[in-house]
């Protein structure tokens, strides 16, 4: 027989409302209460119904992760830390892969799945600030990566300028001199890909290092392929780079596949640097030297920001949260360590 709130409330002889506020935290309960109720509910095995609880406040308990490639793992990495925050505040996440596609991103944005879910987190790449501004869909909408900036809704990014700013650093360290950028893009899509190669940019200048147009490769997508053509571009140059700051890990991964059946050695000839750190530039050959988001608490935020507006909790206003990241040294570098 499944276990009710009656039962917790003679067992550890309170009221039933002291049981219903402590486990469905509708009020605040002495702490030596809550811990009767809690043991109350540990020895009796109650499991409360999510489902139930999420109807009463008329709610589905399904919140939505909208990203632009999910076949990325940088976003599948993402996807399965915001999966499991989720569940610990007993909600259920959903994915929506909305392929950078512009329509996409505004069906969303615009309340398409109002009826479905209770907030949404977006990572845009298509739509900008104006568009967003103009949203007029009412559910809790948080922000992700670097598509959108200065709007009323939280908003959890890296500082893209810094991360690049790091990478050239470490490549000016090693001895190179002659440092490409892979990965750039044309329009005012990818923000992240202006805002890195403005970084790139400065820390080339900070470094005493002249900027060479030649070496910035432009791609049209940023996966395994568009890396490969764009180094290939950059090896049949009169003067090619001895090191190369790529957009992402994929693009990284694939100028080392361009890199290896071009006879050249990693990091004797060209040294390469990604973003991400996902799991494949740990078995890459060479292991693949890295800028490191914090992905654990890019997922927390963002999941505990949006529950916390769904459920009306008294939290500060919009607000833009950088997140740590981290240079970690591998193989393609020529140095390992983190």
């Amino acid at each position: 027989m499944a276990v009710s709130l009656k039962d917790i409330a003679e067992r550890a002889g309170v009221s039933l409302a002291t049981v219903s506020n402590v486990v469905n935290g509708y009020r605040p309960v002495g702490e030596l209460t809550r811990q009767r109720v809690q043991q109350a509910v540990d020895e009796l095995g109650y499991s409360p119904n999510l489902g139930a609880r999420h109807l009463r406040r008329g709610r589905t308990g399904l919140i939505a992760l909208a990203v632009p490639e999910l076949n990325n793992p940088y976003f599948a990495e993402l996807a399965e830390i915001a999966i499991s925050e989720a569940a610990g505040l007993g909600y259920t996440l959903v994915m929506e892969n909305t392929a950078a596609d512009r329509d996409a991103e505004l069906a969303l944005l615009g309340g398409s799945r109002r009826h479905i879910i209770d907030g949404l987190i977006l990572s845009p790449v298509r739509i900008g600030r104006e568009e967003v501004l103009s949203r007029t869909a009412d559910s809790p909408l948080v922000l992700i990566g670097e598509g959108v900036y200065d709007v009323p809704h939280d908003h959890i990014a890296i500082d893209n300028v810094a991360a690049s700013h790091v990478a050239i650093q470490h490549l000016v360290a090693i001895g190179r001199r002659r440092i490409a950028f892979l990965g750039a893009t044309f329009g005012g899509d990818r923000q992240s890909a202006h805002l890195r190669v403005r970084g790139y940019r400065e820390a080339l200048a900070a470094a005493g290092l002249p900027y060479r147009p030649r070496l910035v490769a432009r791609t049209d997508a940023f996966g395994r392929p568009d890396g490969m053509r764009a180094m290939r571009e950059l090896l049949a140059l009169g003067d090619p780079p001895d090191a190369v700051f790529a957009y992402n890990d994929l693009v990284a991964v694939g100028a080392l596949r361009a890199l290896a059946e071009a006879g050249h050695q990693v990091p004797q000839d060209v040294a390469v640097v990604g973003i991400d750190d996902i799991e494949e530039g740990r078995f890459s050959t060479p292991t693949l030297t890295t800028i490191a988001p914090d992905k654990r608490e890019i997922g927390r935020l963002a999941v505990h920001r949006l529950v916390a507006r769904i459920e009306g909790a008294q939290v500060a206003a919009p607000l833009t949260v950088q997140t740590p990241f981290r240079l970690i040294r591998r193989e393609s570098t020529g140095t390992t360590g983190g």
